[in-house]
């Protein structure tokens, strides 16, 4: 799988915008308020904003330096607006009007002629013609001054500007900390943006990575700040096509109403926020003219500062289900109705959002699970759910200790709720849109902790079994970045096996990348999606959309290569009778006196066969040539069993999990390559036989925790104990291919009573 990470300064392919661009503004604000930027047409957008607070400001922002895109997809930074004139036209409704007393302001951040850092406030006010809602605002850069007054202020120094934010402010904006009567919705467009003078053109990277077999996730919560636009681009010249799975996020979607002294969902004037409303139509509506079908993702995790008490999941003493982000987020109570209900609103909302932009009707269950604190408790004990347990309701101190039968049967009633809920939100979806795919996504590190092997009776509970949903969705990104492959295989293993979805309907999620100091990441991360490929699952997405442009990670489908092995057996009755030599390689230089000194190419033999003394009759030779044909002569290797060598046990007893010894373990290392000795010297086994391979650890058969993996590599879900002892014991095949691409028998041969030859190359893999 190709892929890099491009650094800023990488792009190759480049064009122009226009400075001041409708799709490249940016918003930001204080919690609790809302605001987005959309983009109504090529030189328009329009700034939705909710307050809640009197000193609730929001800023529209121009940045001079591109902090946002793809680094292949960045426009240049430029600092000076001293050749610039822009000229928009302002229209705005429930904003301070551009004439009042906290209008809007254009704030200039950057360094006065001296290198001083420096803002200047300039009123757009002074420099609009038209009304206080409905005016033509012209500002030459070169020109302006600082404050209230056309005249009274200083000059702008415009040439080395970091960024330019415009303030938006409630008509009940006082600056006071306190709530406003009730929320303020506020909007303003900017239409017909144009931008004069020799300073006015960007160049922008324009690369275009080609289409490619992975899909993208994306986050509400890490671009809310950016238009759909933007967000979009990035996919698209990014090589992602087909699909996006849009997490609509855990902290900007809501609305909120003020009690007590904080803020708190509330679905009073409708379900989301109108921001969050606005981003989303366009957002839907530019993916499907695009050719994006959207997956809209909702999870049971919510910003704990506006989720009322009793929706919290809650631990046996009462502390609420918190997460590790800052500031941190809680789960809700699969067993409250109310935030069961009020996320089946919230699918509806979405869901009307889809079906209005043409979209299909695609819906997520993100990672619902209970919550487990760090010391192992269960947060199974809010009011809501101590009622629903009733008298199963039993103390788990700790998810991790040993369970009796009553705690293992209040973990199942968990589940039974979970998947209860989780029915329902699918169902809602499905009662509204007939037709609908709905999906689960499981994060398995968690619901399959090997250390709670009980806790996935709550988590991964069987009412999720197929066809509860149409699509699995697994993520293991904590496995991935630290190298535990076997965890990873166990863990597909175990769902399969538990949930039933076949691998025709699963999706996998490869990622994510948390911090840009731990870039390094995107290797293994890389190397899991292929290997998700292999496996044949539907789809596979980088999650996520937000750490890809910020990391520069590019992806580009490598051409395959014939696919180089079958694993299809050579047929085992001609074969039965093949001759074999086993052929080292090595130089042999004789001295002028006599002496001899000989070099070893090869650490192991190359074996070579031939299968011809097993082509006996007309019935033989037909099958031998139609496996010649199908393996198209040397370029498809294949398995062949050596009638000689072809178990871990001596040549060709039955195999036993102690005969030969793998490796030592390290209380690290996870994975362990088969290998037989012969009296020293070490051979690779990369062609086990299904079913024969048995495992000992510490001298004990292991008849789990492991599993197989491709080149005969076994794979752990948790590192072997240091110092003990690995070994195992199989049967295999040997890899080997046709010697030439043409295959000479006759009747004549036959008649003569001589062997047709057969020659076979054993193939190295590892």
């Amino acid at each position: 799988m190709g892929h890099w990470l491009a650094k800023p300064g990488a792009a190759r392919a480049h064009g122009t915008i226009k400075r001041f661009d409708a799709r490249f503004w940016t918003v930001n604000f204080p919690r609790p308020m809302m605001a987005g930027v959309t983009t109504i047409g090529p030189n328009a957008l329009r700034a939705d904003a909710v307050f809640y607070k009197a000193d609730d400001l929001a800023g529209l922002i121009w940045e001079a330096e591109d902090r946002h895109d793809h680094p292949l997809l960045r426009y240049e930074t430029s600092r000076d607006f001293r050749a610039c004139v822009l000229k928009f036209r302002w229209r705005s409704g429930g904003l301070k009007a551009l004439d009042a007393v906290f209008g809007p302001t254009l704030t200039i951040e950057g360094r006065d002629a001296g290198g001083a850092a420096r803002a200047w406030y300039v009123r757009l006010w002074n420099y609009a013609a038209g009304s206080p809602t409905d005016a033509v605002v012209t500002l030459d850069f070169a020109k302006l001054m600082d404050g209230f007054s056309p005249d009274g202020g200083d000059p702008v120094h415009a040439g080395d500007i970091d960024r330019l934010f415009i303030s938006l402010a409630p008509p009940g904006f006082t600056q006071a900390d306190q709530p406003l009567g009730a929320p303020q919705e506020g909007w303003v467009e900017m239409s017909e943006i144009a931008c004069e003078g020799s300073g006015s053109v960007l160049g922008i990277g324009e690369t275009l990575v080609p289409e490619h077999d992975l899909r993208i996730a994306t986050g509400y919560d890490d671009l809310y700040h950016l238009t759909a636009a933007r967000v979009l681009r990035n996919a698209l010249h990014l090589g992602y096509r087909e699909v996006i799975n849009h997490y609509v996020g855990m902290s900007h979607y809501f609305r909120l109403e003020a009690n007590g002294g904080g803020f708190y969902i509330s679905l009073a004037g409708g379900t989301l926020n109108a921001p969050c409303a606005a981003w989303h139509r366009d957002f839907a509506s530019q993916a499907k003219t695009l050719g994006y079908e959207i997956i809209f993702s909702l999870s049971y995790e919510l910003l704990d500062q506006h989720v009322w008490n009793d929706w919290k999941q809650r631990t046996e003493q009462g502390a609420p289900a918190l997460t590790g982000w800052e500031p941190p987020s809680t789960l809700l109570s699969p067993a409250h109705d109310g935030a069961m209900y009020y996320l089946r609103v919230v699918a509806l909302a979405f869901v009307a959002i889809a079906k209005a932009a043409g979209q299909k009707v695609r819906f997520q269950v993100g990672e619902p699970w209970w919550w487990v604190t760090a010391e192992g408790k269960p947060c199974l004990y809010d009011q809501a759910a101590w009622a629903a347990f009733g008298a199963d309701i039993v103390s788990i101190p700790d998810v991790k200790a040993p369970m009796n039968a009553a705690q293992k049967r209040m973990l199942d009633k968990a589940g039974a709720m979970l998947s209860a809920s989780t029915a329902a939100l699918a169902g809602i979806v499905k009662w509204d849109a007939p037709g609908a795919e709905t999906s689960l996504l499981v994060y398995l590190p968690t619901v399959l902790d090997k250390k709670a092997p009980d806790l996935k009776r709550a988590n991964v509970p069987v009412g999720w079994a197929s066809p509860a949903f149409d699509i699995l969705q697994l993520e293991d990104y904590d496995w991935v970045t630290a190298g535990n492959e076997g965890a990873s295989a166990l863990g597909f293993a175990e769902m399969r096996q538990r949930l039933g979805y076949p691998v025709e309907r699963q999706h996998y999620f490869s990622g994510f990348v948390l911090k840009p100091e731990e870039k390094a990441q995107w290797r293994p991360i890389a190397k899991a999606a292929l290997a998700a490929r292999r496996r044949g699952v539907e789809d596979v997405f980088v999650w996520a959309l937000p750490q890809v442009m910020r990391d520069g990670f590019t992806y580009f489908q490598e051409e395959q290569p014939v696919e180089a092995f079958e694993d299809v057996r050579f047929p085992v009755a001609i074969g039965r009778e093949a001759s074999v030599e086993p052929v080292f390689s090595t130089q042999v230089v004789t001295t002028a006196g006599g002496a001899e000194h000989r070099t070893s190419d090869w650490a192991d033999a190359r074996l070579r066969f031939d299968a011809g003394p097993g082509v006996r009759g007309e019935a033989e030779l037909g099958e031998l040539i139609a496996f010649f044909r199908a393996r198209r002569g040397q370029a498809v290797a294949f398995r062949f069993e050596d009638p000689f060598d072809h178990s871990s046990n001596a040549m060709t007893v039955a195999p036993g999990a102690g005969d030969q010894l793998l490796g030592i373990g390290d209380g690290v290392r996870t994975m362990f390559p088969l290998v037989k000795s012969y009296d020293g010297q070490e051979r690779r086994i990369t062609r086990p036989v299904s079913g024969t391979v048995k495992v000992s650890v510490g001298g004990v058969e292991r008849v789990g925790g492991w599993t197989l993996a491709p080149l005969g590599i076994v794979q752990f879900g948790e590192a072997p104990a240091t110092g003990v002892t690995i070994r195992a014991g199989f049967r295999f095949d040997v890899p080997v291919r046709f010697a030439e691409d043409r295959l000479s028998v006759s009747r004549a041969t036959f008649a003569a009573g001589e062997a047709a030859s057969v020659a076979l190359i054993e193939v190295r893999e590892a």
